[in-house]
């Protein structure tokens, strides 16, 4: 049995061990678009914060190991284009070579993961907004801090990532704010919790705005970005990080003709 596997992080790496235990004999194959397969996406804001200093402790598994351990053909920079549910096959681009070829399989798995979420408001493409999601993401804003000598931040978002985020950023010494649209960080912590977390990050310095969301970017003097809220209020900064949550990557699924939802 030939098995193709399209996505390599969290799921499709634990699906893809998890049919090895239970078929020795199965050709398994891994796609993954990224660089890097099962990484801990809660340890991404510690990178940036300086708190993990080593690269190498965001990865869980890595394609060497993962080959050599359960012997699964981990194809990384390979991204499924579309699937042909009669043949059987998936059209695939080798990022690192440019080349498209098709695979066969007997079983898929679809895994893609999620993207994060971009709403569509102005300026969100500008140099210094950013948003946190893959390991290449938190490499990125780790060296425009450094490059930037950057001193303001603003973290559109206040679940898991970005209060994590928020922490991590003061702790490097950045002035920072908080930008939530409801009225408390996490919003599945009781309100009586939440309000002591307000409490230990307002004394960390850290500016919490709530019942607002982000309306627009704007370059401000060079390097600098000038953040609107719904409420007409601006904030400076010299970097933004969105952290408003994540959406299901489901165009193959959608483009393949599966029922969604």
């Amino acid at each position: 049995m030939k098995v193709i596997i399209i996505g390599g992080v969290a799921g499709g790496a634990s699906a893809a061990a998890r049919l090895r235990r239970l078929d020795e004999q199965a050709e398994i194959i891994m796609l993954e678009k990224g660089e890097h397969i099962s990484y801990a996406n809660c340890g991404l804001p510690y990178y940036i914060g300086n708190v993990i200093k080593d690269k190498s402790a965001l990865l869980v598994q890595t394609p060497e190991a993962m080959k050599a351990r359960f012997n699964i053909d981990v194809r990384t920079l390979s991204e499924a284009l579309s699937i042909d549910r009669q043949a059987h096959t998936v059209r695939i681009m080798d990022h690192r070579t440019g080349r498209v070829y098709e695979e066969k399989y007997d079983k898929l798995v679809l895994s893609p993961g999620a993207e994060p979420k971009r709403p569509p408001i102005e300026g969100l493409d500008l140099e210094g907004v950013f948003t946190l999601r893959t390991v290449p993401d938190t490499y990125r804003i780790h060296d425009y801090i450094n490059q930037k000598n950057v001193r303001r931040a603003v973290v559109i978002g206040g679940g898991f990532i970005g209060v994590e985020m928020v922490e991590n950023l003061a702790e490097r010494g950045i002035e920072v704010a908080m930008v939530e649209f409801t009225d408390q960080v996490v919003a599945s912590l009781d309100a009586d919790i939440a309000a002591f977390l307000h409490q230990h990050m307002r004394l960390k310095g850290i500016n919490l705005i709530f019942r607002v969301g982000a309306a627009g970017f704007f370059r401000n003097g060079q390097d600098g970005i000038s953040v609107r809220l719904t409420s007409g209020q601006m904030i400076n900064a010299d970097l933004v990080i969105f952290c408003i949550g994540i959406s299901p990557d489901s165009r193959l699924a959608r483009d393949t003709g599966l029922e969604l939802g």
